[in-house]
């Protein structure tokens, strides 16, 4: 394959990123601008106050990644830019902003999927990397298990029906009074309670065996509190999240395990925001251990929504010159696989 180095632009919720990275492997600089303070005030993201954020921070990203890279905008290759999914207003800044450099500099656009993005994220740290192999991809707004058949080839075998596992635990978080963001949280305190104080449902989907489901799971959670509640019983934090992140860990691995074994995957990935859960991470790899299966994961920044990740996607779309028109919009439910 040839070289080429990207300029990647992220903003499909809550980050205001850009990064340089060159063959989709080497991240000459990455640059994050995070709204978590900000959204914290609220309890969860508002997509208004995401998508001014964006106006206010993006030019000044792109910039500092630039200059951090050490090279100007006639140095890129091309442009790249998550276009879906997310926020419609949060990724319509990126998306404006992305059309205007690559106009203004003669450059080729690449519009580039966010999933696709976090899968492959795994291929910066895990140089050795190469498809096929199975990933699981678990964030705030998603949970898929996904085929990598071959680079931006993917077959979908199971997604949530419902709440995302990120989703669940930012609603389960909120419950138990810990605050946003859940997941962090969650994984934190989880460290001192007993994950088997309350056995909660593992969900399971008939006739789609791979799909997730986290509602009647965050359900469950909400009874047992109003239960406690009406009792007079003393809630253990820790023990409930312990036991809340045990159940969502569970049905995880679990289906990952089955896909592995169904399909034949040799190496199993993790990718999204969830994938940095400490307790995720122990089980999946100790899992793989036991069937024989290379584990990889990235590290616990490029788990979370940053725009390497993005500019690594985007390498092998600009190899297959997938380029995307001037025309090219947000598409705030655009499915994996789809141009």
């Amino acid at each position: 394959m040839k070289e080429a180095t990207i300029l990647a632009i992220e903003s499909s919720c809550d980050e205001t990123a850009a990064a340089v990275v060159r063959n989709g492997r080497i991240v000459l600089s990455n640059i994050i601008s995070s709204q978590i303070d900000l959204h914290t005030l609220y309890g969860g993201v508002v997509p208004e106050i995401a998508s001014r954020k964006h106006m206010e921070q993006i030019n000044q990203v792109v910039e500092q990644a630039l200059a951090a890279a050490g090279l100007g905008l006639k140095d890129m290759d091309a442009v790249a830019v998550t276009y879906g999914p997310g926020l419609v207003g949060a990724l319509l800044v990126g998306v404006a902003h992305a059309k205007a450099l690559a106009f203004a500099a003669r450059k080729p656009l690449v519009g580039v999927h966010h999933i696709e993005g976090h899968i492959c994220a795994n291929f910066i740290e895990n140089k050795e990397l190469e498809p096929a192999f199975g990933c699981l991809v678990v964030s705030g707004g998603h949970t898929h298990l996904v085929n990598v058949k071959d680079y931006g080839c993917y077959e979908i075998l199971g997604r949530t029906r419902d709440d995302a596992a990120g989703e669940a635990f930012d609603k389960v978080a909120r419950a138990i009074g810990l605050g946003y963001p859940g997941g962090p949280k969650i994984d934190r305190i989880s460290k001192e309670g007993n994950p088997h104080a309350v056995e909660f449902p593992r969900a399971k989907i008939e006739g789609a065996r791979y799909d997730f489901s986290f509602s009647g799971l965050k359900s469950a959670v909400l009874n047992y509190l109003n239960h406690c509640e009406m009792k007079n019983i003393e809630v253990n934090k820790a023990d409930l999240a312990a036991s809340f992140q045990n159940a969502v860990v569970d049905v995880l691995v679990a289906h990952a395990m089955e896909a592995a074994k169904e399909y034949g995957f040799k190496k199993l990935a993790i990718a999204g925001g969830v994938a940095s859960n400490s307790a995720l991470r122990g089980a999946m790899k100790a899992a793989c251990a036991g069937a024989g299966i290379e584990f990889y994961h990235p590290s616990p920044v490029l788990c979370t929504d940053n725009a390497a990740m993005i500019g690594a996607a985007a390498y092998y779309e600009y190899m297959a010159e997938h380029f995307a028109g001037w025309d090219l919009n947000a598409v705030p439910n655009l499915r994996l696989g789809e141009r």
